[in-house]
């Protein structure tokens, strides 16, 4: 049974890489690892749209941090090294890696990250896009 796009309709004209960028969320992993939140931050008449990304990355350095942009998709990954040198009686808090991806809309721009009190927070803006209007010319064809 092969699964209907919601972009199938005749009216919708250049939609493939949507339907591409939906099918690669769908396929993403949701280990819940870290938790994050995604906050709208107040606007002002100047400012663009801006949102904050805030992810949880409690006992990461910034050294075992890395977020890149790689086409549309922001990247952030954490990598700890396990320390052999330790002896835990109890370890209730694991040395683990992950890697959490979001996908970003055209034009959406990275402000910066910043990591704090165990938070990593990576703020984004969404410019106004330019409406431009332009007329389109139609041919006249010669009568055969």
């Amino acid at each position: 049974m092969s699964r209907q796009s919601p972009f199938g309709h005749p009216f919708l004209l250049g939609f493939d890489e949507i339907e591409q960028a939906l099918d690669r969320v769908a396929k993403v992993a949701n280990d819940g690892y870290p938790p994050y939140n995604i906050e709208r931050l107040v606007r002002t008449e100047a400012e663009p749209d801006r949102l904050r990304i805030t992810l949880a990355v409690a006992g990461f350095t910034r050294d075992q941090l890395e977020v890149t942009l790689e086409d549309n998709q922001l990247i952030v990954r954490g990598r700890q090294v396990d320390d052999k040198t330790r002896h835990f009686l109890h370890r209730g808090i694991a040395a683990r890696q992950f890697q959490r991806a979001f996908l970003l809309a055209e034009g959406m721009e990275v402000l910066g990250a910043d990591l704090s009190n165990g938070l990593l927070s990576i703020d984004l803006a969404r410019p106004e896009p330019e409406r431009i209007v332009r007329r389109i010319d139609i041919a006249m064809k010669p009568k055969a």
